[in-house]
């Protein structure tokens, strides 16, 4: 069982956790006292995991951040998604960064290439997937208790400047947007994601 161990300076009185045992504190040098340390749960990649049912993909469409990438296919992987599409620019799992986001989760999840988002929404839509795009304008306000066809569904999440491309958008079924109460019109894609994906983990079995 791997610890954590939580540590203050005597002298400049920063407080911060590791994963191994310090001596000295990593801004002034003074010595440390340890107080308190606890268990972490680990990755356990033999335990069944459980995907949604009927399947849920992702289409992550020109994604330019290898870091959000990865953090998506962390929460995808946690959520119990079935695949995801990477199209475009979107860099894959052969990437440093996303590697480093996903903590793991390339390992387990499934994933493909596509240089043509267009044509794998197509394709999709043939398969009779619901078509769900995630957007900031033009689009139905998300709330908890929205509901969704018992079918298989894709959830299409686009570039980080320009949004999803138009038209991949008007061969969707639904685009949502995600309420906001500041002055900022949208979060952070993963974020967003996030907030759906694991919405739609709790919605099917």
């Amino acid at each position: 069982m791997r610890e954590a161990y939580f540590y203050c300076c005597v002298r400049c009185k920063l407080r911060f956790p590791a994963l191994e045992k310090r001596d000295f504190c990593p801004s002034c040098g003074e010595k440390l006292q340890l107080r308190a340390k606890r268990p972490l749960e680990l990755d356990n990649y033999e335990r069944t995991i459980r995907r949604i049912q009927p399947p849920c993909v992702a289409v992550l469409e020109n994604i330019r951040s290898a870091w959000n990438v990865g953090s998506m296919l962390r929460t995808g992987e946690a959520a119990g998604f079935s695949h995801f599409f990477l199209c475009g620019i979107t860099p894959t799992p052969q990437n440093p960064k996303v590697i480093k986001t996903a903590l793991g989760a390339e390992r387990v999840l499934s994933w493909s290439y596509v240089p043509d988002a267009l044509q794998e929404i197509q394709s999709l839509k043939k398969r009779d997937f619901f078509l769900l795009a995630l957007e900031t304008e033009g689009s139905l306000l998300w709330h908890p208790g929205l509901s969704l066809p018992e079918k298989p569904l894709a959830i299409i999440v686009g570039n980080e400047l320009c949004g999803v491309d138009p038209e991949v958008l008007e061969l969707c079924d639904l685009t949502i947007r995600l309420p906001m109460r500041g002055a900022k019109c949208s979060l952070n894609v993963s974020v967003a994601f996030g907030v759906i994906a694991l919405w739609l983990s709790t919605l099917r079995k």
